[in-house]
């Protein structure tokens, strides 16, 4: 019996890694980082074309079986690690790349789908050296984050992407999100709690001021006014087509990143990234009073010991 059963295992055409991941992440950001690599292994790897949104989603719940028992090995593994360093990827990017292909192997391989001495080999292979490079985490000032958002509007080359971008960078500079959150976003994620407008992020619900509520309120309307009203599990953030029109598809973390860094350049302020905005909203929070456990629940921390090491590695 034992035997029939590994027989029909080894013979599955498709493998669903979305439902077998949440066994070894609940992080809904790491899966997402993992499924990103993944997919990114699968373009480099085995020449297929890149997905992102609901399209990587449906890619990542069916996986086929014989493409990943003919690509997922040591020695593809290894030299893609290998690209990537070349391509000035950084050591925590290729542990997480790294991380992304090697629960992969092991999973399908709980499944009996891939040999358990392939996905053996494959967790020894390690991430190449690189050399660390001394990129300072910037905080930006009150006026600086101003001059972002409005650089974000101006770098717009049709009134959608100029009503697109204001979203991007407002509530980045204002909400604390990070860019995997903004991305994955859904109207049907903005909903009403005791008579004020939230963000739910999983389980956690943010809340979205006035001022960016507005904004989000000018960029629906561009959106129906070409379309129609946008269906509660469409993307929040959409990509706009060379012509100015808005796309059905979202916007992944990497054009986010885009837009910051060219409304940073705009702007005159260098290299700025998502993440800079993160610490630059909190520590505007911290300096306008905000309590530790506001800005805690804001962020989606699990207990206010996190925050109070986010806090101190800002004061710095």
């Amino acid at each position: 019996m034992i035997h029939a059963s590994h027989n029909t295992r080894s013979e599955m055409q498709h493998f669903d890694f979305t439902a077998a991941l949440p066994t070894r992440t609940t992080s809904e950001n790491t899966q997402r980082a993992y499924f990103r690599w993944v997919d990114q292994y699968l373009v480099d790897r085995a020449n297929m074309k890149a997905t992102r949104g609901d399209y990587r989603l449906k890619r990542m719940e069916k996986l086929s079986v014989k493409t990943m028992q003919r690509h997922l090995t040591p020695r593809k593994l290894s030299s893609w690690l290998d690209d990537l360093a070349a391509a000035g990827r950084s050591r925590q990017s290729l542990d997480q790349a790294r991380a992304a292909i090697v629960t992969l192997a092991e999973l399908m391989s709980q499944e009996g789908c891939l040999e358990q001495n392939v996905a053996s080999d494959i967790r020894a292979v390690s991430v190449p050296a690189v050399a660390k490079k001394q990129v300072p985490e910037r905080l930006l000032s009150s006026d600086e984050l101003k001059q972002l958002m409005q650089a974000a509007r101006e770098i717009g080359s049709s009134d959608n992407q100029i009503a697109r971008n204001a979203v991007v960078a407002t509530m980045l500079c204002t909400m604390a999100l990070r860019r995997e959150e903004l991305s994955s976003a859904k109207w049907g994620d903005l909903t009403v709690v005791d008579g004020s407008v939230v963000l739910q992020i999983g389980p956690h619900s943010v809340p979205v001021p006035r001022n960016v509520l507005s904004i989000i309120d000018r960029w629906r309307r561009a959106i129906t006014s070409e379309t129609r009203e946008p269906a509660p599990s469409s993307s929040l953030i959409r990509r706009i087509w060379k012509g100015g029109r808005i796309a059905k598809d979202g916007l992944s973390p990497d054009g986010i990143w885009l837009i910051i860094r060219d409304a940073a350049q705009h702007a005159g302020e260098g290299h700025v990234t998502p993440d800079d905005l993160r610490r630059s909203a909190v520590a505007g929070m911290w300096q306008a009073g905000v309590s530790l456990e506001e800005i805690s629940r804001l962020l989606r921390h699990r207990n206010t010991l996190i925050t109070e090491r986010f806090l101190n590695r800002i004061n710095r």
